[in-house]
């Protein structure tokens, strides 16, 4: 493989990764349903309404879990785009590679895209641009 065509490799797994972590976030919005309910329940239980079977202990517990789910998937998803945009500036070689190790729990997409991340980036090649990088300056 010749360089060129490894830079394109990553170019291309960069965009993925900023795909795919849209995806992942928007994926991580959909609890959002329960934490309304959960905040309907909380509300309805305090103001004290003739609706019977609504405890506030049911609804703390859907915002409690709906609130872990939702900032849990768009931590996830920012990894993610984080982890396209390193590989944009071969950047941060092990942060890349953990973040394909996670993505592969992204079933369907995110592990394809995990997958042949892992495959791409543990060729000697890409392992030297990224470390030829890392050698350069930073630029102030």
């Amino acid at each position: 493989m010749d360089q060129n065509q490894d830079e394109q490799y990553l170019k291309l797994l960069s965009i993925f990764h900023y795909v795919v972590g849209a995806v992942a976030g928007l994926f991580a919005c959909i609890p959002i349903i329960h934490l309304v309910v959960g905040i309907g329940l909380i509300i309805a239980s305090l103001t004290g309404s003739p609706q019977e079977g609504a405890p506030v202990l049911v609804g703390v517990f859907f915002v409690a879990f709906a609130g872990a789910f939702i900032l849990f998937g768009w931590a996830f998803a920012v990894c993610i785009i984080l982890a396209g945009r390193f590989l944009a500036k071969r950047r941060n070689y092990m942060f890349c590679l953990v973040m394909a190790g996670v993505e592969c729990m992204f079933t369907p997409f995110g592990t394809v895209l995990g997958v042949l991340t892992i495959i791409i980036l543990v060729r000697s090649s890409v392992r030297e641009l990224f470390e030829a990088q890392a050698s350069l300056p930073k630029a102030s």
